[in-house]
């Protein structure tokens, strides 16, 4: 089977270091294996995605000196796909409307020191009413219904923990489909075998292998990497001021030359 993965960042700013070191790993995965590098751009949050980072993401890779095959494929086109896939878990019953605001969740979700906060299932038996809603799915539901799963992590078998995940989203009240349902649909669709990003992205797996169980969609294997951090050991990322791709374009830096160093381990 040849090799397919992908970088699917979302144009709500400009790239950073982490970033770019996501990027390397997905595109080299592929590369050394002979097989296909796309470049997805997860643009359907419209209220913070802007045109004009899709044009800094597609010049920042380039000057990465990476290069991705077939045409860059934009979420915005496919809502049809999620709403499809939303109306398959609706029929089997899966998927709640869910009211709440992000006050009362939070208000839900104070739980004490050390408890784990997932979302209590306050709308699960809720009756329909014409109001802004979010559709959840019903995790219990759905793992009595798919039985027990599994997925794989640099080759190692992970047992699947899903329900610590609690009831997720998997269509926003301002968005037609949440990261979860998307990512999940979109990698089936465009033949993503193997699928290479951060290990900040390693729990929300188990939520994607139940949807892929649910669809019966393929499962790639998943390669979670170790995530850059500074001096200070905090992650980097925009929030603790990493540089931007395009700041150090802008300022002249070479970026085969990042890239290399990313590629040796050093930031």
């Amino acid at each position: 089977m040849s090799v397919v993965t992908r970088f699917a960042p979302s144009p709500t700013g400009r790239l950073h270091i982490g970033h770019a070191f996501s990027a390397i790993r997905a595109h080299d995965v592929a590369r050394e294996r002979n097989g296909r590098f796309l470049l997805r751009i997860e643009d359907i949050d419209g209220t913070r995605s802007r045109p004009e980072h899709v044009a800094t993401i597609v010049d920042d890779l380039r000057w990465l000196g990476l290069t991705w095959d077939g045409e860059v494929v934009f979420q915005s086109a496919r809502l049809s796909n999620y709403a499809a896939a939303l109306e398959q878990l609706r029929e089997m019953r899966l998927l709640y409307r869910c009211y709440c605001t992000r006050a009362e969740i939070a208000e839900a979700l104070s739980a004490p020191h050390g408890a784990v906060a997932v979302y209590p299932g306050t709308c699960r038996h809720s009756p329909a009413r014409d109001a802004p809603h979010c559709w959840r799915l019903d995790m219990a539901a759905a793992l009595a219904r798919c039985g027990d799963l599994s997925w794989t992590d640099h080759g190692r078998v992970v047992a699947n923990e899903a329900l610590a995940q609690g009831d997720v989203v998997l269509a926003r009240k301002d968005a037609p489909a949440s990261y979860h349902l998307a990512v999940t649909v979109d990698d089936a669709a465009q033949g993503v075998t193997d699928v290479v990003r951060g290990r900040d992205l390693f729990e929300v797996t188990h939520v994607h292998r139940v949807v892929q169980a649910l669809l019966g969609l393929p499962v790639p294997r998943y390669w979670h990497h170790e995530l850059l951090v500074g001096a200070d050991g905090e992650r980097l990322a925009k929030r603790h001021g990493a540089p931007t791709l395009a700041a150090l374009r802008e300022a002249g830096v070479d970026g085969r030359e990042v890239a290399a160093r990313l590629r040796a381990g050093v930031v």
